[in-house]
């Protein structure tokens, strides 16, 4: 999605009223893991906005190896859930500067990650929103997935 594409969604968004809620990942096989807390995100706001990393920055983060699917097809196969109101993709290792531009009301992530390891967490806290950890999802993950298909 373009920039344009965010900003006029997120105007609509603010013209209502609405709670938006913003989460970030790699999402890069996705699985019950994954769906069942981009569920929980969304049942916290109005509308969610997922920001997927770019294919060089999964790279960066995960390895030589990965990603296993394009950008493009990862933002893809997110929009099409009925609980993702917005995708776009970011190209740096976290989405400090996203965030700051969006200024969602929630930030979102799962409770594999501490709130002192978030750097996103004092831009959200500097204008009011909130950040939530989301409880982890035991049994699934994108790196078993690949270990049990080698």
């Amino acid at each position: 999605m373009t920039d344009d594409a965010l900003e006029a969604f997120l105007a609509g968004q603010r013209a209502a009223g609405h709670r938006i809620v913003f989460t970030n990942g790699c999402f890069d096989i996705l699985h019950a893991g994954h769906v069942t807390y981009l569920q929980q995100a969304r049942a916290l706001g109005d509308a969610l906005v997922v920001a997927v990393n770019s294919d060089d920055s999964v790279r960066r983060l995960k390895g030589p190896g990965r990603p296993v699917h394009r950008a493009a097809d990862r933002a893809l196969v997110l929009s099409a859930l009925s609980c993702v109101d917005h995708v776009v993709e970011f190209a740096e290792d976290t989405p400090v500067r996203l965030v700051a531009r969006v200024r969602p009301d929630v930030y979102v992530k799962g409770g594999d990650y501490d709130l002192a390891d978030l750097p996103e967490a004092p831009v959200v806290h500097s204008y009011g929103g909130q950040v939530r950890l989301l409880p982890f999802v035991d049994g699934h993950s994108t790196t078993g997935i690949l270990q049990r298909l080698s």
